[in-house]
């Protein structure tokens, strides 16, 4: 007891000074410290902030904005588009986006891209293995024509109503347009 007393006492006894206070400073122990003073004239301060490493998995780091949210990145596909995957294991093959991941830049195709899942079984329900889509990088796929069985990039362009729209650039089909829209909306609260 009497080597805690000992302690409290010599940090008591301890006061930290702000640069530029006075002398006058308030202890450690109970008050609060005293307050940093104005920076001089001609001094300036620079304040560097960098991205945060936000952990999503254990084996993959995401960059995060500094108040913690993760960086999400702009993807030239949306949900509901016609794509063709031209590279990886699915190459040539066409579908439909369902799914978009933006702090990766993944998309979930449509029956594309199938992995094996091993669902284990409960008392009511047998375990079973279940094919499941995985994620495909948005820069392994192109937006496609169904109309004339094309892949093109895609380009942005006002209409005269003051619209904007995404379009394809090899054949001037405009993407977005109010039926897509409400198609993909009914899917979703189907779901």
């Amino acid at each position: 007891m009497a080597g805690m007393a000992a302690l409290q006492g010599a940090m008591g006894a301890l006061s930290i000074s702000a640069p530029g206070a006075a002398a006058s400073t308030s202890a450690f122990w109970g008050n609060p410290l005293a307050t940093y003073s104005a920076a001089p004239s001609g001094v300036r301060f620079m304040v560097k902030t960098s991205p945060i490493e936000m952990r999503l998995q254990r084996w993959e780091r995401k960059k995060c904005k500094p108040n913690s949210l993760p960086m999400l990145h702009k993807m030239h596909v949306r949900v509901g588009d016609t794509v063709q995957v031209i590279a990886g294991r699915e190459k040539g093959k066409v579908g439909e986006v369902v799914r978009l991941y933006k702090h990766n830049s993944t998309v979930i195709v449509k029956d594309l891209n199938l992995k094996s899942k091993h669902k284990k079984g409960t008392d009511e329900e047998p375990g079973e293995i279940i094919m499941i889509e995985g994620p495909i990088h948005s820069s392994n796929m192109m937006l496609y024509s169904k109309e004339k069985n094309v892949t093109s990039r895609v380009g942005h362009k006002i209409l005269e109503d003051g619209t904007k729209v995404r379009y394809l650039k090899k054949t001037g089909e405009v993407i977005d347009s109010v039926d897509n829209w409400v198609k993909v909306f009914k899917e979703g609260e189907s779901e």
